[in-house]
């Protein structure tokens, strides 16, 4: 039989304005909406990206039976705008459920999953907590949270006494990865609850990310400024989040002797300048580099002039947890993919697949050995388009929460 479709209230502190929710949240949500459940979005929105994006997403929100209900992002002053959103955003989750009862909650991340938690202890709701990793970690091990300091020490306590709740009492968990799914394994609070935890990595549109032909890469290098002998890495998305640039100019050193000319794009909304210098101090001349701020809808094309992607993050406990979007972005447009190791499932991915090659000691010598195991890959970019394909669909993303939210209703 059938299990029914469900009333899902979907709260989320990230934007459906900004770069992250126009491409790791909203498809999803639309896939939902089209397999028959009803969601409502309670979301926080930064002002210049709704005053921005917001007309179009409400269109496509309206279009694809979305309701929803944005709430201003507050920046400042720090920890208590984050107070002051997570009040709002419990205020505001109760005052729809009145207005129309939920079947269930899903909420992204930590704070909306304390709105959440609000919810099912006042409502008796069922939760989905959608970890996205070990966020209280992440923010110690990018800096963003001394200890030193007394504030985020009580900060950093608060959300580790949360997080302890939230795997005690909510009804579903989602992790990004197996590897961040045994470390959960290993937590008290889910000794005997296996079946609780679900793995969905970050998915992507691989629609949208259309495989580069000739005729573009042409193209698009053209405009660029580089010639189509020249050999191109290619590093996509932001350097926050522990992504280590240093070392990857580092391994662009040993491209570029590998590969006399050859560039290093980045398709990033970084500051240019801060890249630049850094490449400097690592004995990397401005000119080799080639950065550019790109739409979503630009992306795909942008890419196709590269002829490997590559990404290095620190392997530190709470890179267990991360499924990096731009390994399947980069592969969907027939690249393949280097990274080094300890980051998620990406090594155990790389290898299975073929599709790329892990760097396992941040090391000159290491870099060599890599780029030998780079020129004997043999897969096709239409096969590295597959891997991508079998692996990190967005449908098959889709699919997974369909079931998680089916066996939570039923």
């Amino acid at each position: 039989m059938n299990r029914p479709a469900a009333h899902v209230l979907y709260i989320t502190y990230d934007g459906l304005t900004d770069p992250l929710g126009q491409s790791q949240i909203l498809p999803y949500l639309v896939g939902l909406s089209g397999r028959g459940h009803r969601i409502t979005i309670l979301s926080c929105e930064k002002r210049a990206a709704m005053d921005r994006e917001g007309a179009a997403i409400r269109k496509l929100c309206k279009r694809s039976g979305l309701d929803w209900h944005p709430l201003p992002y507050h920046k400042s002053p720090p920890v208590l705008s984050s107070v002051l959103d997570l009040a709002m955003l419990k205020r505001s989750a109760a005052r729809l459920y009145r207005a129309r009862p939920f079947g269930l909650v899903h909420c992204r991340s930590y704070i909306p999953a304390a709105a959440g938690l609000h919810l099912k202890r006042r409502f008796g709701v069922p939760l989905l907590f959608d970890m996205r990793g070990f966020w209280p970690e992440e923010k110690i091990e990018g800096g963003s949270w001394d200890l030193r300091n007394p504030l985020f020490r009580l900060v950093y306590r608060y959300f580790k006494r949360l997080e302890s709740r939230l795997l005690e009492q909510s009804d579903a968990i989602v992790s990004l990865t197996e590897a961040g799914r045994a470390e959960l394994l290993r937590r008290p609070e889910l000794s005997g609850h296996e079946d609780r935890i679900a793995v969905i990595p970050c998915c992507v549109d691989v629609k949208h990310f259309a495989l580069a032909d000739a005729q573009v890469r042409s193209a698009v290098r053209q405009e660029l400024a580089i010639s189509d002998d020249v050999a191109v890495l290619a590093y996509l998305g932001s350097l926050g989040g522990n992504y280590m640039l240093g070392e990857m100019l580092d391994f662009f050193r040993a491209y570029r002797d590998r590969n006399p000319g050859a560039r290093f794009l980045f398709v990033t909304r970084e500051d240019s300048g801060a890249i630049r210098a850094e490449a400097v101090r690592r004995g990397i001349p401005p000119d080799e580099l080639v950065i550019r701020s790109a739409q979503r809808e630009e992306v795909p094309r942008l890419l196709g002039a590269a002829d490997l992607g590559i990404a290095f993050k620190q392997p530190t406990f709470s890179a267990a947890g991360c499924s990096p979007t731009k390994l399947a972005e980069i592969l969907a447009v027939g690249l393949p993919f280097i990274a080094n190791a300890g980051v998620g499932d990406v090594a155990e991915f790389l290898s299975r697949t073929s599709s790329g090659v892990t760097v396992t000691d941040l090391t000159d010598q290491d870099y060599k050995v890599a780029l030998d195991r780079v020129e004997t890959i043999t897969l096709s970019p239409r096969e590295c388009r597959q891997a991508a394909v079998d692996f990190f669909d967005v449908a098959m993303g889709v699919q997974r929460y369909d079931q998680v939210y089916r066996r939570l209703t039923a």
